[in-house]
């Protein structure tokens, strides 16, 4: 079993309250979901309106679908528009 995490900041610079905020996360998290079968959370920064901090979780067969998967995921997120990628980290997690 492979377990792929991809922990994604991101800046929102047009929300003005926390309610913009979840409008934008929200979004996000449906459209990821749908397209690619990952899980999504906002795991940091529940306060800041102006910044989201998203987990999303991937359980597969292989490392190579796993990374293609994570990286598919990350393109989408990056070529959004209402927010900014400001970071992100990867992790690739195999077992037996």
């Amino acid at each position: 079993m492979v377990i792929g995490v991809l922990q994604v900041e991101l800046s929102i610079g047009g929300a003005r309250s926390l309610k913009d905020k979840r409008k934008v996360v929200a979004s996000l998290k449906d459209q990821l979901h749908r397209h690619h079968q990952v899980s999504v959370a906002e795991v940091g920064s529940l306060d800041d309106h102006r910044v989201a901090m998203l987990g999303i979780a991937l359980a597969s067969s292989s490392v190579p679908h796993c990374q293609s998967t994570l990286d598919r995921v990350l393109d989408k997120v990056r070529l959004q528009r209402g927010y900014v990628v400001n970071d992100h980290t990867t992790e690739i997690i195999t077992g037996q």
